[in-house]
């Protein structure tokens, strides 16, 4: 499939680029699509910046389509780390003569990079642009797992029209279905109907509050590492910090924390693609959201290049193995310790009839605490949770 359908070229011109002899800024080495019939190459790219002009389906943040190249202008002015960058940007997805027109290109052009083995960062534009990205696992016939960074869930009322406020609830009741599960991180409780806590409850789905993500920032990692696709509405972090989001809260993550995230969730070997929304450049405050999230998408590349490559599937041999029996859970609980990196996994059993089909959710990211609250003889809730969904 030609890629180069689905989008515009960019304008870059402008940037104080940095001498060639010194350290490079992203600009300098980003393979951009620049001007009609060019394009960028793909071949040996590991990284792709998608803007997506797309707002329609905005619930009063109309303007958030302007974002992409409100960001760009801070990212390419960024320096890389120390690894060489082999990123491209393929300039905007078209606006389609409808909504669903721009779900169709952006879910071919994400899911062209994934058989590729290329993983999209897509700078919208409105969250329900997370339905389409969605569908391009679909396509491929991908079970996967989803992370969302929000102050809400996104639920909505299931008959509504898909919507910022609503794409969850679509992707949720759309079959067939290959959403294995579903996390939230960082919801704000006065915002959010207790029907929907519950409705998370009983779906087995995790939903992580502000003030314990806050408490224990590294207790996010595992959940991240989890994911194969991430959402981040910009409204999930405080006002004070970015102030071009629809949602005018005093509290949320800091940007510090916000950056940490994303470079959680670039570590991440299992993660193929995220999302950053809601960004809307008529309420930004000299550029100081588009800045936050150009360095929050410069520590996703830092923590991408600085992936450890480790799969306790593939390889049991990089790993220690630890057995815990837990009174009155027949169940053994097994833990893999990577000899590499220090982080945890849990094996959760499987039917045998499903090990094809679920063979990558069997084995759950964890952390340390939740080794130590089986010791205890405390029972993991990540563990019960992937537990309900696999027997």
């Amino acid at each position: 499939m030609e890629l180069d359908i689905y989008f515009e070229p960019i304008n870059l011109s402008g940037y104080e680029f940095a001498d060639k002899a010194k350290r490079c800024k992203l600009g300098d080495v980003v393979r951009g699509h620049l001007k009609r019939n060019s394009f960028p190459d793909l071949e040996g790219v590991n990284i792709a910046i998608i803007g997506v002009l797309e707002d329609r389906n905005a619930i009063s943040n109309q303007g958030c389509a302007t974002a992409p190249n409100e960001v760009r202008k801070h990212l390419y002015q960024l320096f890389e780390g120390a690894y060489n960058v082999k990123l491209a940007d393929l300039g905007n997805i078209k606006m389609g003569h409808t909504v669903a027109d721009t779900y169709f290109a952006l879910s071919n052009a994400v899911k062209e990079l994934l058989k590729q083995h290329i993983v999209p960062i897509i700078i919208g534009g409105s969250q329900d642009l997370t339905y389409a990205n969605y569908q391009a696992y679909e396509d491929l016939g991908q079970i996967i797992n989803i992370v969302a960074i929000d102050p809400i869930f996104d639920l909505g009322k299931t008959e509504r029209e898909i919507s910022s406020q609503t794409y969850l609830s679509k992707i949720i009741l759309h079959q067939p279905n290959f959403l294995f599960n579903f996390s939230n991180i960082g919801y704000q409780t006065y915002f959010v109907d207790q029907e929907a806590i519950e409705l998370m409850k009983n779906l087995f789905f995790d939903a992580y509050r502000l003030g314990f993500v806050r408490s224990q920032i590294e207790e996010v990692e595992p959940i991240v590492r989890n994911a194969d696709l991430i959402s981040f509405d910009i409204s999930a972090i405080r006002h004070s910090d970015a102030p071009a989001n629809k949602i005018i809260a005093p509290n949320g993550f800091y940007g510090e924390e916000a950056c940490q995230i994303a470079r959680y969730a670039g570590m991440s070997d299992k993660l193929s693609s995220i999302g950053f929304y809601e960004l809307n450049p008529e309420n930004d405050y000299h550029g100081q959201t588009a800045n936050l999230v150009a360095q929050m998408i410069w520590y996703f590349i830092d923590g991408y290049y600085n992936r450890k490559h480790e799969f306790p599937h593939k390889d049991k041999r990089q790993f220690i193995k630890y057995h815990v029996n837990i009174e009155a859970q027949k169940e053994e609980l097994v833990f893999y310790k990577s000899k590499k990196s220090d982080r945890w996994w849990m094996e959760v059993p499987i039917r045998s009839q499903q090990k094809v089909k679920l063979k990558r959710h069997h084995l759950i990211p964890c952390s340390y605490q939740d080794y130590q609250s089986s010791c205890n003889n405390d029972l993991p809730d990540r563990w019960w949770q992937a537990y309900q969904k696999l027997m």
